[in-house]
């Protein structure tokens, strides 16, 4: 049977922050710095997504599994990074050796922003094809960086030489989808800052196994809303493949007076159940209402299209601790129910935020946080510590 076309929106209210508890089924453990995976020198990286089989595992290679990741130079302020975000190839590397940087995942001047923001990767071993949806940040030769954000998607080949990979010949990135206005916010953008801008980004590309339909999640605000806190996530709809085209839907999570970024939205089938996670920051809930931490959230259905359930009744899925509020951010969950992130502020305490540029910059992490794995029964999860 054909999963239906028409989303049956989620409304995630303020009466789910009422509801949250942290138990140590959902907070993630404390861990500082030392816990990481060492930085990769002279860059940060922070959201992280894996070349994935349509069947949302990461593909396996001989010499590891292969990620892309916003990265940056290491800069006095470790804030500016999104400023100059580009999309690199990681290789995480089998031997369990670490992390190695491969470098730009695109030539310079091929993506038409002026920096490249998260999306998600499909690997087609057939042809050693990678086809990326990602975000394009303001535009190619602006004068001043904008929070213009568009949808493109483009394809290259996998090369290996020896244990070193490149994906090469990038076709002419196509929008995807655009915001028509309406139910999505055009995001043009030239003021805001960070946890206050819209969206119309991140990407995500999902196969509805049974049915075989394509659908491409997405973190957008909402037109029509008298709210500053008018987060959505977005869906997009094709029967033709992952190239599209693709028909605009309405939202499958509606966020509307509650809070301003849903981020990085993604879809797994697991157990017969299809599970939508996405990452929120306690700054980012409305400022009159009761807000939860920051951490990984996601709801629960029998479509990809909803009706959906709050996963633990309030959909907080794995939150960081009180005592590190700020420890990781950005979660990615795989096909088999492991969790990634990077490490954002690592061991600071509540009441020890760093307040300028240079005590940001020692606190930052910039490096993949600890994994941990989310064992998942129906309309419930709990966190089991991963030793990977």
């Amino acid at each position: 049977m054909a999963d239906s076309p028409h989303p049956s929106a989620f409304c995630w209210t303020a009466d789910h922050m009422a509801a949250l508890r942290p138990t140590p089924a959902n907070t993630i453990p404390p861990f500082g710095s030392e816990a990481c995976a060492p930085c990769l020198p002279g860059l940060d990286i922070w959201d992280m997504w894996p070349v994935e089989n349509r069947d949302g595992y990461a593909h396996t290679f001989a010499q590891g599994w292969l990620w892309l990741a916003l990265a940056a130079p290491v800069l006095p302020d470790p804030e500016d990074r999104h400023a100059i975000a580009r999309i690199h190839l990681l290789l995480q590397t089998i031997d369990g050796s670490g992390w190695v940087d491969c470098g730009p995942a695109f030539p310079d001047g091929h993506t038409p922003g002026s920096r490249e923001w998260s999306g998600s990767a499909l690997y087609d071993a057939a042809d050693r094809r990678v086809l990326c949806w990602f975000t394009a940040a303001g535009r190619r030769d602006e004068a001043k960086p904008s929070f213009e954000q568009r949808l493109f998607l483009t394809a290259g080949v996998l090369h290996w030489r020896g244990d070193a990979p490149a994906i090469e010949d990038w076709t002419q990135p196509e929008e995807a989808v655009a915001a028509d206005g309406e139910i999505y916010l055009q995001v043009r953008g030239s003021e805001g800052g960070a946890g206050t801008i819209k969206a119309f980004r991140d990407p995500c590309y999902f196969q509805a196994p049974r049915s075989g339909e394509h659908f491409l999640f997405f973190t957008a605000s909402k037109a029509a809303s008298a709210s500053s806190w008018n987060g959505v996530i977005g869906v997009a709809h094709s029967l033709a493949g992952p190239h599209g085209p693709w028909r605009l839907l309405a939202p499958v999570v509606d966020g509307d007076g509650l809070n301003n970024e849903m981020e990085r939205p993604h879809m797994r089938y697991i157990g017969g159940q299809y599970y939508l996670f996405w990452s929120t920051q306690r700054k980012v809930f409305a400022a009159d209402g009761p807000q939860g931490p920051t951490g990984l959230y996601g709801v629960v259905g029998s479509s990809p299209l909803g009706p959906f359930r709050p996963i633990n009744g309030d959909t907080l899925v794995a939150g960081n601790p009180e005592e590190a509020p700020w420890q990781a951010y950005s979660w990615w969950v795989l096909g088999d129910g492991r969790v990634t992130s990077f490490a954002d502020l690592p061991g600071i305490a509540p009441d020890a935020a760093p307040s300028d540029a240079s005590g940001r910059r020692r606190a930052f992490g910039g490096s993949p946080a600890p994994w941990f794995t989310l064992r998942l029964e129906g309309d419930t999860s709990r966190i089991q510590v991963d030793s990977r």
